[in-house]
């Protein structure tokens, strides 16, 4: 059995794109996590997207996962609320200054609290000045992402409320695959 997903690009070209949504709701901070954790990002990918069916690395190895979050002008920017983490970005520079957003969601039970317009939009402005913070990186001339029709309900919206632009679409036929679920059922 399969399932038709389809896939949206989006794009920035200019900081002055970013349309920022209001300050943080009470008790919401968002932090870099500076030191490069491959459990760590393990945890905030299948936590927020267990639910979603991100599953393209959960195969991977703890070595792999390392390399992906030590390469230089990689990021992860975590949302917390009242010290608990509620959601994350990750960001990836590449060699044409651009940088993805590679990931970007909250854990479940944070969603539908306007933490998502937030953390979107503070992700957005790290990934404009993220040459700043990595020496010798062309500046940032722009910022993509994709996200696709399993993804939450609201991304669409948020990614275009905060200025970011349709580039390509893409409709592929994918296996059905059940969700990567965090906990046993029942």
């Amino acid at each position: 059995m399969s399932l038709t997903v389809t896939t949206w690009s989006l794009e920035q070209t200019s900081p002055d794109d970013l349309r920022p949504a209001a300050g943080p709701p009470e008790g919401v901070t968002v932090v870099r996590a500076e030191v490069p954790s491959p459990e760590f990002s393990r945890y905030l990918y299948a936590a927020v997207g267990g639910d979603l069916r991100w599953t393209d690395r959960l195969p991977l190895s703890r070595e792999r996962w390392r390399e992906l979050v030590e390469r230089p002008g990689t990021e992860t920017w975590v949302a917390y609320e009242h010290g608990t983490p509620a959601g994350y970005v990750e960001l990836a520079a590449q060699d044409d200054g651009a940088v993805e957003i590679v990931y970007f969601g909250l854990l479940p039970q944070f969603r539908g609290r306007r933490i998502g317009g937030y953390l979107l939009s503070y992700g957005t402005a790290r990934a404009w000045d993220l040459a700043e913070r990595w020496p010798g990186r062309a500046p940032v001339k722009r910022v993509w992402l994709h996200t696709c029709s399993l993804d939450g309900e609201h991304a669409m919206a948020n990614y275009r409320r905060r200025g970011f632009r349709l580039f390509d679409t893409t409709v592929e036929q994918e296996p059905e695959r059940p969700d990567p679920a965090l906990w046993p059922a029942g």
